[in-house]
């Protein structure tokens, strides 16, 4: 009978190991939510990560900062992602990391000719003390305010770059980065904000230079670009399986160049 036990054992500890570190089926799905700020850099990288291991599913809910953050509180997902500072409140019971860093950019119609505003006329136009283009170096016309809902991490980071915290005045306010920049593209009077990385080979917009300097990946690493914020992971305690595995490796130098394609700035690697 001891024999018998002991075969037993061993077929069982061949069976653990023939799996290797391979996940079960509960820990081979990661979730993530947050904000779309984020989206080319999470989906670029999960789909490196789900080509480099079969099997495993990345899900991303793009429901902007603030909700990304209350989902990871609340357990609802593994990883949260802000696209702003965390304030001292929210990360009392998370864990913040920068993933990589991005410029603000100023966004018009590619119609208007204006090419550069000073920040106390980017100020004067989303504080809606300059409404009028003529106002701003441009052909005189309205001037509309395009931006993102309360909450959002975009919102709070270039309200807070722009010095027009609590006194911005829009004529819309929308809940994605994409919904902005379609709604400058379709409108010669709009004026909006969106990240850098999602601007990347947008058509019917351009961005405009802050303080004579353009919002690209040199000017934000070197500091020079005023509007910039980081692109941060959340996480709550200890992340276990699969989920601990893509986290490390998404913060790792092993994806940095993915990163930099999504057209982000990654912190975790040397910057070029």
């Amino acid at each position: 009978m001891k024999r018998l036990w002991a075969l037993l054992l061993l077929l069982a500890l061949a069976g653990c190991g023939g799996k290797g570190n391979a996940p079960d089926q509960e820990d081979a799905a990661v979730s993530v939510s947050g904000s779309t700020s984020l989206e080319r850099v999470i989906l670029t990288l999960a789909e490196q990560f789900m080509l480099d291991h079969p099997g495993v599913k990345i899900s991303y809910d793009p429901t902007g900062t603030g909700a990304g953050l209350e989902a990871v509180r609340n357990g609802v997902c593994h990883i949260g992602l802000a696209s702003r500072t965390l304030t001292a409140e929210e990360a009392a019971d998370l864990q913040p990391v920068v993933a990589a860093l991005d410029g603000i950019a100023v966004l018009v119609n590619s119609k208007n000719p204006v090419e550069d505003l000073t920040h106390e006329e980017l100020a004067g136009l989303f504080s809606g003390e300059l409404t009028d283009w003529g106002q701003a170096g441009g052909v005189p016309g309205p001037v509309a305010c395009i931006g993102r809902e309360s909450g959002s991490g975009t919102r709070d980071g270039f309200e807070s770059a722009a010095g027009v915290e609590d006194r911005c005045v829009l004529a819309q306010e929308l809940t994605a980065t994409g919904a902005v920049m379609e709604a400058v593209r379709r409108n010669p009077q709009a004026i909006g904000y969106a990240s850098l990385s999602s601007v990347v080979g947008r058509e019917g917009v351009r961005t405009v230079s802050i303080d004579g300097v353009p919002c690209t990946e040199a000017s934000v690493l070197a500091g020079d670009y005023p509007l910039q914020r980081p692109f941060v992971f959340v996480t709550k305690g200890a992340l276990s399986g699969i989920a601990q595995v893509f986290y490390d490796w998404a913060l790792s130098p092993a994806a940095a160049d993915l990163i930099r394609q999504a057209g982000a700035i990654p912190t975790a690697a040397p910057l070029l």
